[in-house]
Protein backbone atom coordinates (compact mmCIF):
# COMPACT_ATOMS: atom_id res chain seq x y z
CA UNK A 1 0.00 0.00 0.00
CA UNK A 2 1.53 3.17 -0.52
CA UNK A 3 1.74 6.36 1.39
CA UNK A 4 -1.19 7.81 2.10
CA UNK A 5 -2.85 6.08 -0.68
CA UNK A 6 -1.23 8.10 -2.87
CA UNK A 7 1.08 6.98 -5.80
CA UNK A 8 2.04 3.53 -7.28
CA UNK A 9 0.40 0.69 -5.36
CA UNK A 10 3.68 -1.18 -3.53
CA UNK A 11 4.42 -4.73 -5.29
CA UNK A 12 3.22 -7.66 -3.41
CA UNK A 13 6.50 -9.91 -2.06
CA UNK A 14 5.31 -13.05 -4.85
CA UNK A 15 6.04 -9.56 -7.34
CA UNK A 16 9.11 -9.03 -5.96
CA UNK A 17 10.16 -12.21 -5.85
CA UNK A 18 8.95 -12.83 -9.55
CA UNK A 19 10.94 -9.42 -10.95
CA UNK A 20 14.62 -11.13 -8.79
CA UNK A 21 13.63 -14.74 -10.63
CA UNK A 22 13.80 -12.72 -14.14
CA UNK A 23 16.61 -10.63 -13.36
CA UNK A 24 18.33 -13.70 -12.42
CA UNK A 25 17.37 -15.72 -15.58
CA UNK A 26 18.59 -12.44 -17.47
CA UNK A 27 22.08 -12.37 -15.74
CA UNK A 28 22.78 -16.37 -16.31
CA UNK A 29 21.53 -16.00 -20.12
CA UNK A 30 24.41 -12.72 -20.16
CA UNK A 31 26.84 -14.80 -18.87
CA UNK A 32 26.12 -17.72 -20.67
CA UNK A 33 26.13 -15.31 -23.70
CA UNK A 34 29.49 -13.65 -22.58
CA UNK A 35 31.44 -16.90 -21.56
CA UNK A 36 30.73 -18.76 -25.17
CA UNK A 37 31.63 -15.35 -27.19
CA UNK A 38 34.05 -14.76 -25.85
CA UNK A 39 35.43 -18.26 -24.86
CA UNK A 40 34.91 -18.87 -28.86
CA UNK A 41 36.89 -15.55 -30.03
CA UNK A 42 39.89 -16.02 -27.11
CA UNK A 43 41.03 -19.43 -26.39
CA UNK A 44 41.56 -22.28 -29.01
CA UNK A 45 40.51 -25.67 -29.44
CA UNK A 46 43.97 -27.22 -28.67
CA UNK A 47 44.69 -26.85 -25.19
CA UNK A 48 48.57 -26.71 -24.83
CA UNK A 49 48.59 -25.93 -21.31
CA UNK A 50 46.41 -26.38 -18.59
CA UNK A 51 46.15 -22.41 -17.69
CA UNK A 52 45.60 -19.75 -19.53
CA UNK A 53 48.50 -17.81 -21.11
CA UNK A 54 48.77 -13.87 -21.13
CA UNK A 55 47.91 -13.24 -24.46
CA UNK A 56 44.01 -15.21 -24.20
CA UNK A 57 43.73 -13.96 -20.40
CA UNK A 58 43.91 -10.27 -21.80
CA UNK A 59 42.01 -11.37 -25.04
CA UNK A 60 39.01 -12.64 -22.60
CA UNK A 61 39.53 -9.44 -20.29
CA UNK A 62 39.27 -7.16 -23.45
CA UNK A 63 36.09 -9.11 -25.06
CA UNK A 64 34.46 -9.73 -21.12
CA UNK A 65 34.79 -5.62 -21.43
CA UNK A 66 33.36 -4.72 -24.60
CA UNK A 67 30.69 -7.14 -24.34
CA UNK A 68 29.63 -5.07 -21.31
CA UNK A 69 30.00 -2.05 -22.36
CA UNK A 70 27.56 -2.97 -25.61
CA UNK A 71 25.07 -4.03 -23.51
CA UNK A 72 25.52 -0.73 -21.46
CA UNK A 73 24.51 1.25 -24.54
CA UNK A 74 21.76 -1.13 -25.80
CA UNK A 75 20.42 -0.76 -22.27
CA UNK A 76 20.38 2.81 -22.15
CA UNK A 77 19.03 3.53 -25.82
CA UNK A 78 16.19 0.60 -24.81
CA UNK A 79 15.36 2.87 -21.77
CA UNK A 80 15.48 6.18 -23.75
CA UNK A 81 12.74 3.94 -26.89
CA UNK A 82 10.77 3.06 -23.32
CA UNK A 83 10.52 6.68 -22.41
CA UNK A 84 9.78 8.30 -25.31
CA UNK A 85 6.42 5.63 -25.30
CA UNK A 86 5.66 6.44 -22.05
CA UNK A 87 7.31 3.33 -20.06
CA UNK A 88 8.82 3.86 -16.80
CA UNK A 89 10.75 0.44 -16.44
CA UNK A 90 13.84 0.03 -17.46
CA UNK A 91 15.45 -2.76 -18.68
CA UNK A 92 18.95 -4.54 -17.67
CA UNK A 93 21.32 -3.40 -14.91
CA UNK A 94 23.37 -0.55 -13.91
CA UNK A 95 20.77 1.93 -15.24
Amino acid sequence: MSFLGFGRPQPSSEEKIAAVQAEMKLLTQMHDRLTKACAKKCVPNEYRESDLNKGESVCLDRCAAKFFDVHMKVSELLQQEMQQKGGASGFGFGG
